[in-house]
């Protein structure tokens, strides 16, 4: 096999490739296939052919053995440690696939390919990479001497679908009260921040809460790598610049955020907040532009509150710690955590409304919580969301929107309840 791939590579013309589309090109592979096979006595039957000629065109004008596995909407990484071992993350457990990279030459090649698309270079010089691909798939590339185990990839899959909440109540992410809860709150123009570890489902839950939000509104993004599908019509996406090969021309979150602020928005929706750019983001939420929308990096909500004291450190602000709490304390209305369970499922385990201070420490609220009760005997865990009742603070803003009543409902519609609302 490995005789006739590299016959078949001699003897086609690269720039007679690249004018080809796909199809032509699988073509003319496979009958080159058939002719080398032939002249060197080498049995093939169609099936094998037709895999090869798959194989080659995508090492030609594709990403390789990693081709079949970006078009499976089941997966949502792929992960390459070195040529022998390529796993994906499916319905959020890891499996070793099958595939192959022939070398490491194979997997440098695949990444260099990668790096080019974009304008940027791997090798031992510049021997890490950040990238995205035309799907809009985020990639990162690790190479030697920093990697011992060869050049690594990693992929994480561009969901080319929305979901929306009742996929999420179906798939055991949320409760029908909690998915109405999380609706209203994002009607209701409250700034939200979601928190949770990598690959816990953050974006996915900030796609389905941004589509709660008013098509006549003007909605600005800013990312690292574009993942949001927001379905408006007013969307402006602004998405990061790294520097260049001399090492210019970066242009960073902070940058972007506020040059935001210059352009109007309604809403402005950070897809990960994680340096400097959280003491705009909060000056931003402090400003009108209620409605705004973030994501972090931290272990549940109390952290998530610690993470964005941290970075707004960051900015060199000259501000006491109770100044930047308080900042904080009156830009967020609610953290929403999420976390990937042991069975796969992502799942929201906290919702914490921010209330206030008490002396140097900020207050929250539980709203909702998931309390783990058992498993089946398929190993997927059995817990509830259970609403921890009371009236939130921004009620008053709910009321304006005329869904004060419909949260309290989300929430157990207690009597308790809509007594202190009467009071």
């Amino acid at each position: 096999m490995n005789f006739i791939r590299d016959q078949v590579l001699i003897r086609i013309d690269p720039s007679v490739a690249v004018r080809m589309n796909e199809e032509a090109l699988t073509g003319r592979v496979y009958e080159l296939i058939t002719e080398v096979a032939n002249e060197h006595s080498q049995l093939l039957n169609q099936n094998e052919q037709q895999a090869l000629a798959s194989e080659i065109v995508d090492d030609m004008i594709g990403l390789g053995p990693l081709e079949p596995l970006l078009e499976d909407d089941a997966i949502a990484d792929i992960l390459v440690n070195g040529p022998s071992k390529i796993y994906v993350e499916r319905h959020g457990q890891l499996e070793l696939t099958k595939l192959r990279f022939r070398n490491d030459a194979h997997v440098l090649h695949v990444a260099q390919r990668i790096a080019s698309s974009v304008g940027r270079r791997i090798d031992e010089s510049s021997p890490m990479l950040d990238a995205r691909l035309e799907d809009g798939s985020r990639v990162n590339v690790i190479i030697p001497p920093l990697s011992l185990r060869g050049p690594c990839i990693s992929i994480r899959k561009f969901s080319k679908s929305v979901m929306d909440f009742s996929k999420f109540v179906e798939l055991g992410t949320l409760s029908r009260d909690l998915a109405r809860a999380l609706e209203i709150a994002a009607r209701c123009r409250l700034n939200i921040l979601i928190s949770g570890g990598t690959g816990s489902g953050k974006t996915t839950l900030l796609n389905a809460l941004s589509s709660m939000i008013d098509k006549k509104e003007r909605i600005i993004t800013v990312e690292d790598a574009a993942e949001l599908q927001l379905q408006q019509p007013h969307v402006l996406q602004l998405e990061t610049r790294p520097p260049n090969i001399e090492g210019q021309g970066q242009i960073a979150q902070r940058d972007l955020v506020r040059n935001a602020l210059r352009m109007r928005p309604d809403r402005i929706i950070v897809g990960e907040v994680r340096g400097p750019e959280a003491f705009d983001m909060m000056q931003a939420m402090n400003t009108g532009h209620n409605g705004s929308m973030s994501t972090v990096h931290a272990n549940s909500a109390r952290d998530a509150l610690a993470r964005v004291e941290n970075m707004i450190l960051m900015a060199n602000v000259n501000l006491p710690m109770r100044a930047i709490r308080g900042q904080i304390v009156s830009a967020l209305d609610l953290v929403i955590q999420t976390e990937r369970m042991r069975d796969g499922v992502r799942r929201v385990t906290e919702v914490a409304e921010v209330t206030g201070m008490e002396e140097d420490t900020i207050l929250l609220k539980t709203l909702f919580s998931y309390r783990f009760i058992d498993e089946d005997d398929k190993g997927v865990l059995r817990g509830s969301f259970d609403a921890l009742g009371g009236r939130p603070d921004f009620y008053p803003r709910l009321e304006y929107y005329g869904l004060g009543p419909a949260f309290l409902e989300a929430l157990g519609g207690s009597e308790k309840n809509k007594a202190e609302i009467e009071d």
